[in-house]
């Protein structure tokens, strides 16, 4: 039988300016111990900022590549966002870290006024269309607070502002521990707070593996 394919979209590279590589690795080896097959996607476009991990300041001046840097973590193999097609998937996950609200969105800037990478847009929209499953973790709920809204059901753990922001949006904050996960079954969505609660990668990988368990339970 053809495995099922998950489509895992990431946002760079590094938590500070792209994905959370922890949530990205956990997204990864969860899809895969479920026995389905991960294809990484990025949007080909500029990062929003270069962030010096090592020190947490911006690097002024340069300009990195937000699929480019995505391949570091894929090993190579990730396609523009703009190939998604969600007929040929049977799930769609979003990892966090600030390139889900930097590059993938304008809510680390702009909070609640935020607007959302139109790639990014039209694949949770046609994802919807297909009623195949979309994953969020960490920071990236808000971005489905605002293409979805229509009271569909998320969390980012208990932040309380980033929970009001998503409630402004027109989503349902729900509380959860960073160990586990909340479902939407109206729009079969699902999501966990990864790091955005978790103290350690154990919490964080329960959170994402019981979720992408969920996602791929027939």
């Amino acid at each position: 039988m053809k495995r099922r394919k998950v489509a895992i979209v990431l946002s760079g590279c590094g938590v500070f300016d792209g994905s959370e590589i922890h949530e990205a690795v956990a997204v990864l080896m969860s899809v895969e111990r479920e026995g389905a097959e991960p294809v990484f996607f990025a949007p080909d476009k500029p990062q929003a900022s270069v962030v010096n991990h090592k020190t947490g300041s911006e690097s002024a001046g340069e300009s990195r590549n937000v699929l480019v840097e995505s391949a570091r973590i894929a090993r190579g193999k990730v396609f523009p966002l703009s190939e998604f097609r969600a007929e040929d998937f049977y799930a769609l996950i979003f990892p966090g870290g600030f390139g889900a609200a930097k590059n993938l969105s304008t809510f680390a800037s702009e909070g609640a006024n935020c607007s959302v990478d139109r790639e990014v847009e039209a694949a949770i929209k046609s994802a919807l269309d297909a009623h195949i499953k979309i994953g969020f973790a960490c920071i990236s709920p808000v971005i489905a607070a605002k293409v979805i809204s229509n009271g569909v059901r998320l969390t980012v753990g208990s932040d309380s502002s980033v929970a009001s922001a998503l409630e402004s949006l027109g989503a349902k904050h729900v509380e959860c521990p960073a160990d586990s996960f909340v479902a939407d079954e109206k729009f079969s969505v699902y999501s966990t707070p990864a790091y955005m609660l978790a103290e350690n990668t154990v919490a964080m990988s329960d959170g994402i593996g019981k979720m992408v368990s969920e996602i791929l339970r027939d």
